[in-house]
C-alpha cells in the first residue's frame, strides 16, 4: 500500500493518492474519513485556522457505489482559506516579490534548512509544504487504512498521555473510547485536564508553545505482521520511521521503550502462556502474561495490543519570537510569526494513529495480500485458527 500527498498550507487543496487498497471495502467519506479529519482539528490550544477550515474529503477516484474498486484512491481536501491567499500563492508567473514573503527563519522549523537546500530566499516556498496542515492528508489516508483494519477485527485508539510536562495517562480503557472525543485534550484522565488547560492558557499569554506525549494503540492484530528476516521488513522500524516523519515528532517508543533500558530483563520480557480450546473457547492459543514489549517482538506482531508512543516538541512558531537572521540582509531579526497553535498535541495523537494504521494496513496486505476484502478476511480468519492451535 503506497501513500502520496500534494498541496500547500494555503493552496487550493490537499490531494491524497492511496494505492493498493483491495476491492470491496465499504467506504463513504462522510462516515469513514471525515470524522477522523474532525478529530485532527480538535483539541484545546488550537489556533484560528481551525475556525476557518472544516475539513471534508472528496473522493475523486477508486470508489464506486460506496465500495473500493481496487484502483488507486484519490482524495481532495479543500483549503477554505485559499480565497484569502489566491494572489500570494498563485502558480502563475509575475507579481514578484510576492506579498507575505517570509525571510526571518524560525528556529526549529524547516525554513532555513529548506531554503538553503532548494535555493529559496522567500522561505514561504518551504514553509507552505512543511506546515502541519499537510497532516490532514495523512489522516485522510490513514482513515482508509483504519477502515481496512476494522474489517479484520482490529480496534484503534489515539490519546494524549502527557502535555506540557503534566502526565495525563489515566490508564487505557477500551470501553471509554467515546470519552476521548468528548475530552478537550483526548485523555481519559479528567483529573489532570484543569491543570493542563491552565498551563496552555499560561503559555498562550506568554507567547509560548507546548509539546507532549501521545499514544496510538491497536488490539486484535493478527500474529506475525512484519518479519525478522530483513531490517527493512521489521515492523517496529517501519512504524518508527512513519511516526518520526510527522511534523514536530522527536522520539518514538514501542511498549516500555526507554523505561526498558533501565530495568533488568526479568522485568522487561513478557512471560508466555497458553489457553486450551477446551478450557477457553474463543480465546485459545498463546498469550503474553504482560505486554511490556508493546505487541512487537523481533519486528513482528505478537497478537497483544500494539502500543506506539511519540513525543511531540512544542510548535516552532512563537508569538514571542526567538532571535534569528534575515536571509536577505543577514542582519539579526526576530523570527517570523505565522498564525499558529499554542499546542497541537491532541491533534498529533490522531496523526500518529493514522500513520501507524497505514504501516499496519500495508503489513496486513503483505501477509494476507489479495485483490478483494473478502479474500483477506477469509485468510485472516484461517490464520487466527492456525495460530490458536499451533
Amino acid at each position: 500500500m503506497r501513500f502520496f500527498s500534494a498541496g500547500e498550507s494555503h493552496g487550493p487543496a490537499l490531494t491524497v493518492l492511496l494505492d493498493g487498497v483491495p476491492a470491496g471495502l465499504a467506504l463513504v467519506a462522510s462516515e469513514h474519513i471525515d470524522p477522523w479529519l474532525r478529530r485532527r482539528q480538535g483539541g484545546y490550544g488550537r489556533g484560528r485556522r481551525m475556525v476557518i477550515e472544516s475539513d471534508c474529503a472528496q473522493i475523486l477516484a477508486g470508489v464506486r457505489a460506496g465500495r473500493t474498486t481496487g484502483a488507486p484512491i484519490s482524495l481532495q481536501i479543500e483549503n477554505r482559506d485559499w480565497r484569502n491567499w489566491s494572489e500570494i500563492m498563485s502558480p502563475l508567473p509575475g507579481g514578484e516579490p510576492r506579498k507575505r514573503a517570509l525571510t526571518e527563519a524560525r528556529p526549529g522549523h524547516a525554513d532555513l534548512t529548506g531554503g538553503i537546500k532548494y535555493g529559496h530566499k522567500d522561505l514561504r516556498d518551504v514553509l507552505e509544504r512543511a506546515s502541519a496542515r499537510e497532516t490532514a492528508s495523512r489522516v485522510a489516508a490513514g482513515a482508509i487504512a483504519l477502515r481496512l483494519l476494522e474489517t479484520v477485527g482490529v480496534q484503534a485508539c489515539a490519546r494524549v498521555v502527557a502535555l506540557g510536562g503534566i502526565p495525563c495517562d489515566g490508564g487505557m480503557d477500551w470501553e471509554r473510547l467515546s470519552d476521548l472525543d468528548e475530552s478537550p485534550l483526548r485523555t481519559f484522565d479528567r483529573d489532570a485536564e484543569a491543570a493542563i488547560i491552565a498551563r496552555i492558557d499560561e503559555a498562550k499569554r506568554s507567547g509560548d508553545t507546548l509539546g507532549g506525549v501521545v499514544e496510538a494503540r491497536f488490539r486484535g492484530l493478527p500474529v506475525g505482521l512484519g518479519s525478522h528476516t530483513q531490517w527493512d521488513r521489521k515492523l517496529d522500524g517501519r512504524l518508527a520511521g512513519a511516526v518520526m516523519s510527522i511534523q514536530a515528532i522527536k522520539a518514538v517508543e514501542i511498549g516500555d521503550g526507554w523505561a526498558a533500558a533501565g530495568a533488568p530483563g526479568s522485568q522487561v520480557h513478557d512471560p508466555i502462556g497458553y489457553r486450551s480450546a477446551a478450557e477457553h473457547p474463543g480465546e485459545a492459543g498463546y498469550y503474553r502474561q504482560s505486554n511490556r514489549a508493546g505487541g512487537l517482538e523481533a519486528g513482528m506482531t505478537t497478537g497483544e495490543e500494539l502500543v506506539v508512543r511519540a513525543a511531540m516538541k512544542p510548535i516552532a512558531t512563537l508569538m514571542k519570537p526567538l532571535p534569528t537572521v534575515d536571509v536577505l540582509t543577514h542582519e539579526a531579526a526576530d523570527a517570523a510569526r505565522e498564525r499558529s497553535d499554542t499546542t497541537a498535541v491532541p491533534a498529533a495523537s490522531i496523526v500518529v494513529l493514522a500513520m501507524s494504521a497505514l504501516i499496519l494496513a500495508d503489513a496486513l496486505m503483505e501477509k494476507f495480500g489479495a485483490d478483494t476484502v473478502r479474500e483477506i478476511t477469509e485468510r485472516v480468519a484461517a490464520h487466527r485458527d492456525f495460530a490458536s492451535t499451533f
